[in-house]
């Protein structure tokens, strides 16, 4: 059994867990191998990418059928209905953007790791994590890989923070905005957390 073949099976036919299992045994004996990680926690792992693969796939989903289907404005009107204001400081971009109530959005993929703060409102954000209901004053870390659906309670005013010595804001989204989640930098990041966890 290669990679393919094990591919193939997690997509066509999954196995439960007490049978995938006894397939790891039985491949890591056959194979003579020896993990540094035991059973448990290799399924948590492939646990945590499915989930994470099967948001990242809905949201982009979501976001392209209310895009078919008329549902976000120009960005022209999105621009006007959402201001931003850009300030450098000292190696820093700073972005704040102001959202008015009632509004649904969806961001873009962040690239970096980055802090964000909620200076004014209230709103609801979905990300793989889950829904979390923000209040300001509120404060957080964005990482790498976060696409989120953001619904507006009240007027809000959403700041963040990203490190870099360019002072062009089209060079910056470049930099810290990925296209799709098949950016490397994001799949790199996914990598080494996963590390982390074994």
């Amino acid at each position: 059994m290669d990679i393919e073949d094990i591919n193939k099976q997690v997509d066509e036919a999954p196995l439960s867990k007490e049978e995938a299992k006894e397939q790891f045994v039985e491949m890591t004996e056959q194979l003579g191998l020896d993990h540094s990680y035991n059973f448990d926690e290799a399924w948590e792992i492939g646990q945590e990418l499915r989930r994470r693969k099967d948001f990242r796939e809905t949201i982009v989903e979501f976001e392209e059928t209310v895009r078919e289907k008329g549902g976000w404005l120009s960005e022209e009107d999105t621009k006007k209905l959402n201001p931003v204001k850009h300030s450098f400081a000292d190696g820093c971009y700073i972005r704040e953007i102001f959202n008015p109530a009632g509004e649904l959005l969806v961001t873009k993929i962040h690239k970096k790791e980055h802090p964000f703060f909620l200076m004014k409102g209230k709103m609801s954000i979905l990300t793989e994590e889950g829904v979390k209901h923000l209040e300001a004053p509120h404060h957080g870390i964005t990482q790498p890989g976060t696409k989120r659906i953001i619904y507006t309670h009240e007027d809000c005013v959403f700041v963040t923070v990203h490190a870099t010595d360019k002072t062009s804001v089209e060079e910056i989204e470049k930099e810290v905005i990925a296209e799709n989640f098949e950016d490397p930098a994001i799949s790199l990041e996914d990598i080494n957390k996963l590390k982390l966890k074994l």
